[in-house]
């Protein structure tokens, strides 16, 4: 089965945030935050590729939920990070504006889903097909 976009992005963001985290730990000596952010950075993805095993429209509407609300998570540690100069701006500024994709991208397919009464049909359409995901209540 091809990957979707949505997977794509999250799963390329997931590697970025590993990579992040060794540099923090490594270089930067700091823990902490460290964890933090490889915590909700990770889980993103995660909680996307849950959310196509979802049982329900209502289970699918959740997990992508949590997902959204951890990649807000991210988008904190990571303005974090670069308020106290663990990462630069540059570094931030690349990071940042995949983290607002993946916000956007999540905020979309929870509108869409949750202004349908009774059926998910759900495509985003860039250049391909993203998701698509049909539940019948």
């Amino acid at each position: 089965m091809k990957k979707s976009i949505v997977q794509e992005k999250n799963y390329a963001f997931a590697i970025r945030i590993v990579v992040l985290y060794k540099y923090l730990i490594d270089t930067k000596k700091e823990f902490t935050l460290a964890k933090q952010m490889l915590r909700s950075g990770t889980s993103v993805g995660a909680l996307v590729r849950e959310a196509e095993q979802a049982e329900s429209k209502a289970d699918f509407i959740h997990k992508l939920s949590v997902a959204h609300k951890e990649a807000n998570e991210a988008e904190y540690w990571l303005n974090l990070l670069k308020d106290t100069n663990y990462i630069d701006s540059q570094l931030f500024d690349s990071m940042n504006n995949d983290c607002k994709e993946i916000i956007a991208l999540l905020t979309s397919i929870l509108k869409d889903c949750k202004e349908k009464n009774n059926i998910i049909n759900l495509s985003i359409h860039n250049s391909f097909s993203v998701f698509h995901f049909q539940f019948s209540i």
